[in-house]
């Protein structure tokens, strides 16, 4: 089993927001990172590119809204609330222990419109995993999402955020888009719904992306109130893609706004 990792300068960079970025190559910089923005802006610019029915975030004020380490027993409330509220999300789903045991769930998920997605079947950090690990953790969940929908996810997103410029050759292998985020509640050490809420509304910005678990406790409660004081601060909640759009996901790209 061939081993990815190289004698050379790795970092790990921390953002403010919590997303790790493992970094390699010679120079300390990891390639093929692109924000919402630019690769809305090239798209356009590209010749034969067609319309979408997704709102137009080159105009309105969009952000993406993601649930990550789902479906989970809090998931049908938290459908419940989106169908209430008209609003898409894209949820990164786990494998073990959550698409093996909800497949319902998953199918209602996509039958309402949803984005579904990769987020590995048991949460390794796939920057220590060959590149045979690295696969063995994202074809069972594509798997999953196939069998249940008829349509594997083309968007994963690491778990903690953690990648480098071997892990993106895989997932380019596997057809896959990486996506981070810039606003994180933290809602895995809370179950304070009001500090939740309050996380989130200090951190978005246009073009940004949501992280949220819905398996958490004090999150559920919190998305009515994330919802509406978005809209009432003028935003657009989208889903990855529709943030993208006209732009296509490109396998192997780290989306990070």
């Amino acid at each position: 089993m061939t081993r990815l990792r190289r004698p050379v300068f790795r970092a790990a960079v921390t953002l403010a927001t919590g997303v790790s970025l493992f970094l390699t190559g010679g120079c300390g910089t990891l390639h093929g990172v692109k924000a919402p923005h630019d690769a809305r802006e090239a798209a356009a610019e590209s010749e034969g590119q067609t319309s979408t029915d997704s709102p137009d975030c080159t105009v309105v004020k969009c952000v993406a809204l993601t649930f990550d380490g789902g479906p989970s027993e809090p998931t049908p409330k938290l459908l419940d609330i989106l169908k209430e509220k008209k609003v898409h999300a894209t949820f990164f789903l786990q494998g073990k222990g959550h698409t093996d045991t909800y497949p319902d769930t998953v199918l209602r998920m996509s039958r309402e419109g949803h984005e579904i997605a990769n987020h590995t079947w048991s949460h390794k950090v796939l920057t220590e995993l060959s590149a045979e690990e690295i696969e063995a953790e994202m074809k069972p969940v594509q798997d999953d999402v196939r069998r249940i929908t008829g349509r594997a996810p083309v968007l994963m997103r690491p778990p903690q955020g953690r990648t480098s410029d071997d892990v993106s050759a895989v997932m380019r292998k596997l057809g896959l888009a990486q996506v981070l985020w810039s606003v994180t509640a933290k809602d895995y050490a809370t179950t304070d719904t009001a500090l939740i809420t309050r996380r989130v509304l200090d951190q978005t910005r246009r073009d940004g992306i949501i992280l949220l678990h819905d398996r958490h406790k004090g999150t559920v409660p919190a998305v009515p109130g994330i919802i509406d004081s978005l809209r009432r601060r003028g935003y657009t909640i989208v889903t990855v893609s529709q943030l993208l759009a006209p732009a296509s996901p490109e396998p192997g790209t780290i989306y990070r706004p």
